[in-house]
């Protein structure tokens, strides 16, 4: 029974969200599945994924093939360094401990480099309220500006119409 790692499709439509689940090859795509290793919302910015990182693991090492998309996926959690760096202590390369060592730091920087993510496009989105707010109050101002002058207009014609009166007397 070939198995392999791949995206189950839930969600309505134009708004997609996926499980990743291992199951075997020849049941539909939508169809039965052998063990849900986690979920992946491709519609928020940066994308959500949860993911069973050992669970992966597990399946991997058992011979489960990810499909390429969930190749991307597994990649991008570090189930597949995790996959490689348990290879490299089974051949006795590596202790558990400098195997350990190395996805946590790993995990580090590609936290760090999430959040980094994240705070640019707050930031962007903070950078952009800022302008729609700054347009939108000058065009308040050029509309308000609009309106004003007839009134200045009315009052500067009558002003000068009675200084005149004045002047004559």
């Amino acid at each position: 029974m070939p198995v392999k790692i791949r995206l189950q499709r839930h969600g309505k439509k134009g708004k997609p969200y996926y499980w990743i689940v291992a199951a075997d090859a020849r049941a539909k795509r939508d169809g039965k599945y052998l063990e849900k290793l986690g979920a992946y919302n491709p519609n928020t910015n940066p994308a959500t994924i949860e993911l069973d990182v050992d669970g992966a693991v597990k399946w991997l090492q058992n011979g489960a093939q990810p499909t390429d998309t969930a190749k991307a996926l597994l990649s991008y959690k570090g189930a597949l360094l995790k996959n490689h760096l348990a290879g490299g202590v089974r051949k006795g390369a590596l202790t558990e401990e400098q195997a350990e060592k190395k996805f946590a730091t790993w995990l580090e920087e590609k936290t760090g480099k999430v959040d980094a993510k994240k705070e640019g496009l707050s930031k962007a989105e903070a950078e952009a309220k800022a302008k729609a707010f700054e347009a939108e109050k000058a065009a308040n101002e050029a509309r308000i500006a609009a309106a004003a002058p007839v009134v200045e207009e009315t009052v500067a014609e009558e002003a000068p119409a009675e200084a005149a009166s004045n002047e004559e007397e």
